[in-house]
């Protein structure tokens, strides 16, 4: 992935339609920072903390393992606004 895809990704959110990929209102977002989806936003609205403290498996194509691989994030202690990449996974 080169710095304009990186930068097309910046501000949508992780799953969303691509005719409305941003933030919306009374919603509530952590930002991925680092690895394959860094820069997007995953809706974590109704999540409970637990679920949140848990971290993430998320489905992308962008990954060492490519289509059908799986990129991990962690919640970065004391801010959960944030998830830190911490690998891939098939």
């Amino acid at each position: 992935m080169d710095s304009d895809d990186e930068q097309l990704l910046r501000g949508r959110i992780y799953g969303a339609d691509h005719d409305h990929p941003g933030p919306k209102p009374g919603r509530r977002y952590a930002e991925l920072v680092g690895g394959p989806l860094d820069g997007l936003l995953l809706d974590i609205t109704g999540w409970r903390p637990e679920e949140i403290d848990d971290g993430v498996s998320l489905l992308t194509e962008l990954g060492q393992f490519g289509p059908g691989g799986r990129a991990l994030y962690d919640p970065r202690p004391g801010d959960p606004t944030r998830c830190d990449w911490s690998g891939d996974v098939p």
